[in-house]
């Protein structure tokens, strides 16, 4: 019930009279706004469209420009639409040869929704801008940290989360930084030679590093996604993921009958053995894995019911979880062929639906995923990532569609080399965002006579932070919808810390193998159970880690997963 006072409190329950007036209008405001930011990104986004000659598009992959041609098709216009959203703009930067045409969408990109935005495609741009909204926006949050009684908004946004402070996280994601920055230095001047020696360019500039980096990522590791699908087929890949669950678990899996939405939905049942030859229900699950018209794309795992010990009857709810994939359909009657990131989804979503459903909680508001800090909630998400990075349980669920020959060795290890290309640099591009909005939403962010001076402190930490430093009329700040219209603002730092806490948990399972031979150690999986999965949001996560590794969370692990050790 701790959580739900503190939810009650932080909706500004306690204040009285003017104040809670107050709040309220502000809580309005803020919504407004972030709407209003949104629809500014969207729009500006969509308002954008450049009808290039197939001669600009050289280098291009032949399903964009179908999908490009038919677009000005359709609005009978010649040659090839051009937008700003990410499946074309993507393929421009990453593989489009013409400079000029790469410079162009560079900069329209970077300057959505912003005083820069005008431009020949679109000439009023600017009615677009963001900045006013992003300083009242900002400002409110100041003046509803005061009314709350803290000093700024990222003190309000860290008190429901496993993060102590503010500068407890600036230091994490500064330390951080430190370890990646030799790397990021490295994988830019691997670059620089490349682009020079290879591409004939001698300066590159913004426009140039994505073209470049995929260049030179086709030239060191030559395998595509398309060499390694055949290996992965849907049954193969569930039986490997059941086989990883029921060992380090001590659970076993098993079809069971429910109605279903889909005749390709399966209905699963976990169960446990108990010490007089019977066994317990611990949970059920849905699996939905095909893709179908009108589903939702991606994949996901929900709650259809949670653990509950009934305070009416003393009778208790086992939880209920779906699982939902998108997978292509099998070819000519063979089973579906997953890419290695499917197969990666299919393990991150299947680590919620464990901490869902493995929960011994019993009362329902912490049982499971509830209740758990939003910064340490993808922990056995991302835990699970890792078994498909370990060349002795990966083998186990590859199977060629064909042959049924295993993955090859060598295939694995060009797959491994190429997971961290260029892990110093995104390592240091997602701590400039993660630093930038911490310390916007400090009480220490510089101020101009408009308020927060959110430009010039972007730029300081792009200083401190960044190995590439973006033209002057960079306006990223502009379309940062996680922080100024999604749930992340003084939260960013998140996904990194959740990183952290995966990596260094996965760790103990390395440590174990050296003496168990294997990964999948029954000893280590019980302690990893216990702690994190059972525990669900009962105390606060950081004493679940503690009651797992026996010491608070290092970086380490981290660092030498991604090849930064």
């Amino acid at each position: 019930h701790k959580n739900a006072m503190r939810g009650f409190v932080l909706g500004g329950a306690e204040l009285q009279g003017a104040a809670k007036e107050r709040f309220a209008a502000i809580q309005e405001r803020q919504a407004e706004l972030s709407q209003k930011f949104s629809e500014n990104a969207l729009d500006a986004t969509d308002a954008y469209a450049y009808y290039a000659t197939t001669e600009e598009l050289d280098g291009l992959p032949d399903d964009v420009l179908v999908a490009t041609r038919s677009a000005a098709e359709a609005e009978g216009k010649t040659g090839h639409k051009i937008t700003l959203k990410l499946p074309c703009y993507l393929p421009v930067m990453q593989f489009g040869r013409n400079r000029a045409l790469r410079e162009r969408l560079y900069r329209a990109y970077g300057t959505r929704a912003s005083d820069q935005a005008n431009c020949a495609e679109v000439p009023d741009g600017v009615k677009f801008d963001n900045t006013a909204l992003i300083r009242e926006i900002l400002a409110l949050r100041q003046e509803e940290a005061e009314l709350l009684g803290y000093p700024d908004f990222a003190t309000v946004s860290l008190v429901p989360k496993m993060a102590d402070s503010p500068e407890q996280v600036v230091r994490f994601l500064r330390e951080l930084a430190a370890k990646a920055r030799p790397y990021a230095e490295q994988d830019l001047a691997d670059m620089r030679a490349f682009a020079a020696e290879q591409l004939g360019l001698q300066d590159p500039q913004s426009w140039d590093w994505t073209y470049v980096g995929e260049q030179l990522r086709q030239a060191r590791y030559a395998y595509s996604e398309q060499d390694v699908k055949p290996y992965f087929t849907a049954p193969k890949v569930l039986q490997g993921l059941f086989h990883i669950v029921e060992t380090l678990f001590e659970v076993s899996i098993r079809p069971d009958t429910a109605p279903v939405w889909h005749p390709g939905v399966q209905f699963f049942r976990i169960e446990r053995a108990t010490g007089n030859g019977s066994t317990q229900l611990v949970g059920q699950f849905y699996l939905d894995p095909g893709a179908r018209n009108g589903k939702r794309g991606g994949a996901w795992m929900d709650d259809v019911r949670a653990r509950w010990l009934r305070p009416d009857n003393a009778s208790l709810q086992t939880p209920v979880a779906h699982l939902v994939c998108n997978f292509a359909e099998g070819v000519g009657g063979k089973p579906p062929l997953l890419t290695h990131d499917d197969v990666i989804t299919l393990f991150h979503e299947f680590g919620h639906g464990l901490h869902h459903m493995l929960t011994q909680v019993n009362e329902r508001d912490v049982s499971g995923i509830s209740g758990v800090e939003w910064d340490a909630v993808e922990l056995p998400s991302q835990f699970m990532e890792n078994f498909c990075w370990e060349w002795d349980v990966l083998k186990h669920m590859t199977a060629h569609v064909d042959t049924g020959e295993p993955l090859p060795r060598e295939l694995f290890d060009k797959m491994l080399a190429a997971k961290n290309y260029q892990s110093g640099l995104q390592t240091l591009r997602q701590i400039e965002f993660a630093l930038y909005d911490m310390l916007l939403h400090s009480q220490n962010a510089p101020k101009n006579a408009d308020g927060v001076d959110f430009m010039g402190l972007l730029q300081q930490v792009r200083n401190e932070v960044a190995v590439i430093q973006p033209p002057a009329y960079n306006r990223m700040a502009h379309t940062f919808s996680h922080v100024f219209a999604g749930g992340y603002a003084a939260g960013y730092y998140s996904y990194k810390w959740a990183e952290v806490l995966s990596a260094d948990a996965y760790a103990a399972f390395e440590e174990a193998a050296q003496t168990a031979g294997t990964t999948l150690d029954v000893a280590t999986g019980r302690r990893y159970r216990q702690a994190i999965l059972e525990a669900g949001g009962s105390r606060p996560a950081m004493e679940s880690f503690k009651a797992f590794r026996g010491r608070e969370p290092s970086i380490d692990a981290l660092l030498r997963h991604q090849g930064m050790a």
